[in-house]
């Protein structure tokens, strides 16, 4: 897959993800899509801070938006090679301190298979 279709896909992430939209944000990954996050780890320990599959990924998601009404991301770089990309942005909460994120998206067949997020 070309880099610029990899980063096409991380710009429709943020947009989808911006937009709380869910289904939007989903037709990304692939059904069985791997997700790991520390927050998660926090938020559900059982989890260890991974998930798999996009009901759990809703789950996560549809949670976190519900929580966190003013949560947004502002891209600030993309690193792309033909199968994935890091990108760091800004994690926006009304209240809460900024916080500088880092995500790897790995992506097969023009979908999201797993994904990582590093926390400052």
């Amino acid at each position: 897959m070309p880099q610029q279709a990899v980063t096409n896909i991380a710009q429709k992430w943020f947009v989808a993800f911006n937009e709380h939209n869910l289904e939007k944000l989903l037709a990304l990954y692939h059904d069985n899509a791997q997700h790991y996050s520390p927050k998660l780890k926090l938020r559900q320990p059982e989890t260890n801070g991974l998930i798999a599959g996009k009901e759990a990924l809703r789950n996560w998601w549809r949670d976190s938006f519900n929580r966190l009404p003013t949560l947004r991301y502002e891209a600030t770089r993309f690193i792309a090679d033909d199968a994935s990309i890091f990108m760091q942005y800004i994690r926006h909460v009304a209240g809460e301190e900024d916080m500088t994120v880092g995500e790897v998206l790995e992506i097969r067949d023009g979908l999201i298979v797993a994904s990582r997020v590093f926390h400052s």
